[in-house]
């Protein structure tokens, strides 16, 4: 296609539409609103559905109706949305339900500075919801990567049938670039497996022998139990321990076994580096520029931008520092990927380089702490 000057917010709802979105419900706010407004002109031209709910909990309970029905269904929202959304994503999660949950975070808590960058949703992303399952949280920092990634998002969501946060940031979402976008038909599309057993002999949550149980959309002939409840292979309550752990295992497994796949990164000068630099989603621009600087000035500095951040990419940034006395971290907030890093490295060696009131870290803040 030819090349286009486009907004991040727009590149993900294309990359939905590549993917095969036919469903989203959503409910406006800043700064995600541009998915929304993109979604509700370009759905009704491939036959999809756009609906706007009356707040963030009925649109994640529409997403997740829309998706056992058979649709690739989508959502999007910023941080107060997301918290909303929180306990029908764990739904979603125990119920194993594939669909994409964008957020593109703004400064808070509460209300904060609706048009103002931040980066203060990464931990609720992997632990926002009670109880344990594991997660699979996108974070892109160009407008190219918003529409690639938003691809990635619904075919993991497909291969691996759970949920998939999409977690973006106002700078990527609000900024405009210039990008070409390939042809739709070429998008490499992950699509909803069907199974070989008869009606009678569905289990849609079986544990063995694969990993992801194929999921019928209803209508279908199939007839099975939906619940948020811990449940058996046929998807029925229980409460016995060896049937709760059978389903805990697999949803893990499935996730563990997979990580060369669902891990994804940009490793950059890391092997001749003398200081790794960490980054992500719009912060990793200015540490991209950083970098670069420092480089100049004769420092010899590796970067590592993660485009997965859940789960946490550890022994790619075990390997990458193994050596190094210095990682420096930054990102717009307190230091919460942080955490994660110094978890992996050892809080010695870590710089964190922290904004989290409304404006976007500057690539001399980042040089500073190279050069410090």
């Amino acid at each position: 296609m030819s090349a286009r000057l486009m907004q991040g917010d727009e590149a993900c709802a294309e990359g939905a539409i590549a993917a095969g979105c036919t469903f989203f419900a959503g409910y406006p706010i800043t700064p995600a609103t541009e998915i929304a407004e993109r979604m509700a002109l370009r759905l009704p031209q491939i036959g999809g559905i756009f609906i706007q709910m009356e707040d963030e909990i009925a649109s994640m309970s529409a997403v997740i109706g829309a998706a056992v029905g058979g649709a690739k269904a989508m959502t999007a929202t910023s941080g107060p949305g997301f918290s909303l959304m929180q306990e029908n994503i764990g739904y979603a999660a125990m119920a194993e339900i594939p669909c994409v949950i964008v957020d593109v975070q703004r400064l808070g808590p509460s209300t904060g500075r609706p048009t103002s960058p931040a980066q203060g949703d990464v931990m609720q992303a992997r632990w926002g919801t009670h109880g344990d399952h594991p997660i699979i949280a996108l974070a892109p920092s160009s407008v190219r990567e918003c529409f690639d990634l938003t691809v990635t998002a619904f075919n993991f969501a497909e291969q691996y049938r759970t949920p998939v946060i999409m977690l973006m940031d106002e700078v990527v979402g609000h900024m405009r670039e210039r990008v070409e976008l390939p042809d739709y038909a070429t998008v490499p599309r992950v699509e909803r497996a069907q199974t070989p057993v008869p009606p009678e002999w569905y289990k849609p949550y079986e544990n063995f022998p694969a990993d992801v149980p194929q999921l019928i959309p209803f209508g279908e002939g199939y007839r099975y139990h939906v619940t948020g409840l811990h449940h058996d292979e046929r998807g029925y309550p229980t409460e016995r321990p060896d049937e709760v752990n059978a389903w805990l295992d697999r949803v893990f497994r499935k996730i563990r076994r997979s990580l060369s796949d669902i891990l994804l990164y940009d490793e950059d000068g890391i092997e001749t580096a003398e200081t790794l630099v960490i980054s992500y989603g719009g912060a990793a621009r200015s540490a991209q520029h950083a970098v670069e600087q420092a480089r100049q000035r004769g420092r010899r500095v590796g970067f590592l931008k993660l485009k997965t951040i859940w789960p946490f990419p550890e022994k790619a940034v075990e390997r990458a520092a193994e050596r190094l006395h210095r990682v420096v971290v930054p990102e717009m907030n307190l230091g919460q990927l942080a955490l994660e890093v110094e978890r992996v490295v050892g809080w010695r060696k870590v710089r964190r380089v922290n904004r989290a009131d409304g404006e976007i870290i500057r690539p001399e803040e980042i040089l500073a702490a190279i050069e410090r």
